[in-house]
């Protein structure tokens, strides 16, 4: 799909091409009633500041529609819509040896146990071996300072979803 077309796309179809960038409803209804956007720029400034106005269960619902980084199994079952961009997001994990991912699962499973929710890093460009170090150098934050990062970290996933929803 190009820009154009999205821009008029019905209400309900672009809702729906903007829940693959970012699981919050509430965030993929606003943007649709925000259209047109005058340019990509415009479009990418209206994504941010409706993300930093969104209530925190919206950034736990987005939060959700994210697999564990390496869990290769959620990627191909429940995130079926945006498991091609996750896949590659995640492309550093496809090369890691058996014990990082080990590690990387683990480390997963406790920072979910800590915090309620997946860990996010939007992972593009690095490799299994910085995710797990970013990880564990995240698990000790306090709630309220990692919730900021986890949503810092969604709001560029969704930045980098939008630039690929129109490749």
């Amino acid at each position: 799909m190009n820009f154009s077309d999205f821009q008029i796309l019905p209400e309900e179809q672009a809702e729906e091409a903007l829940s693959r960038c970012c699981g919050s409803q509430n965030w993929a209804k606003k943007m649709a009633q925000s259209r047109p956007f005058g340019s990509l720029e415009r479009m990418n400034e209206t994504a941010v500041q409706i993300w930093e106005d969104l209530q925190v269960q919206d950034w736990f619902e987005a939060f959700e529609h994210h697999p564990r980084i390496g869990d290769r199994q959620a990627l191909a079952a429940r995130f079926a819509s945006t498991r091609n961009w996750s896949a590659n997001e995640q492309a550093g994990v496809e090369v890691a040896e058996e014990d990082l991912l080990d590690r990387l699962a683990s480390g997963n499973e406790k920072y979910s146990q800590r915090f309620g929710y997946v860990f996010l890093v939007c992972a593009t460009g690095k490799s299994a071996l910085e995710m797990l170090n970013l990880l564990e150098s995240r698990i000790n934050n306090s709630p309220e300072e990692e919730l900021q990062i986890a949503q810092q970290e969604q709001q560029k996933i969704m930045l980098l979803r939008l630039e690929k929803m129109f490749q």
